[in-house]
């Protein structure tokens, strides 16, 4: 019953694409423009060439798109409390933690599609992937994981901040120096002494390195147990206060 209320949720939500095309350009465009403008920009500086560059910044950038694109997660349910479509579900025979589940699945496809089309004309600017075929699946299963954390933790933003504007604050000033103070864009032993004890434990840098392992060949156990944790942990805590506040709130 759950399962199939969260079907048609997820598929309501997908369905906004048709009528708002500008979110397919965003999920499309915004990936690809931090791509290509860190490989450009930046990759002859730090590396000396922006083909080594794109090996290095590309399992950190599918790690970034991740953390940004779950903001619309927390936008999207925000909107839906403001709009008063929650109001409307509540008089409906549902299970109230399938309007959760639907934003966090369908927001999920929208990552994944984010995530296909930066690696794919990745590829076609040169990147290789160097850690096989498993290392490939694993990649896109762990990228895919870490997607549902997110989502979860950004849920748990959109359903306890009361208006959109707060929403937006809080997601950047949460994403953002969690994605820049890290080993996404440049290496850790490049940072001051004090700034590299964060870096390494940020999960942000956990994500990275293992997908740096996994889609370049490299140290792949410990930094994907330890992603794992973290997105478990993910989950847990705040799916859990998610549900809880929404319950509460509607």
């Amino acid at each position: 019953m759950i399962a199939a209320q969260t079907g048609v949720l997820a598929r309501r939500n997908l369905l906004h694409i048709r009528s708002d095309p500008q979110q397919l350009i965003a999920m499309t465009v915004q990936p690809l423009m931090f791509l290509l403008l860190f490989v450009y920009v930046f990759g002859g500086a730090i590396s000396g060439s922006t083909r080594g560059y794109l090996q290095f910044v590309l399992p950190g950038l599918l790690v970034q798109g991740i953390g940004f694109g779950t903001t619309m997660t927390a936008v999207g349910l925000n909107a839906d409390f403001q709009h008063g479509l929650i109001d409307r579900f509540r008089s409906l025979p549902m299970a109230r933690t399938s309007v959760i589940a639907g934003r966090v699945l369908a927001d999920l496809v929208r990552t994944g599609w984010s995530t296909f089309i930066i690696t794919a004309v990745a590829a076609g600017l040169g990147f290789r992937f160097h850690g096989g075929v498993a290392g490939a699946v694993g990649a896109v299963v762990l990228v895919l994981a870490l997607g549902v954390g997110m989502c979860w933790l950004m849920a748990f933003l959109g359903v306890a901040l009361r208006s959109a504007e707060s929403v937006q604050a809080a997601g950047f000033m949460l994403i953002m120096p969690l994605t820049f103070a890290s080993s996404v864009l440049v290496p850790a032993a490049s940072m001051p002494g004090w700034l590299q004890a964060f870096v390494r434990v940020n999960p942000i840098s956990i994500f990275a390195g293992a997908m740096r392992g996994l889609m370049l060949g490299g140290p792949v156990a410990t930094p994907v147990l330890q992603s794992a944790a973290w997105i478990l942990g993910l989950c847990v805590v705040f799916g859990s206060l998610t549900v809880l506040l929404y319950r509460r709130r509607a």
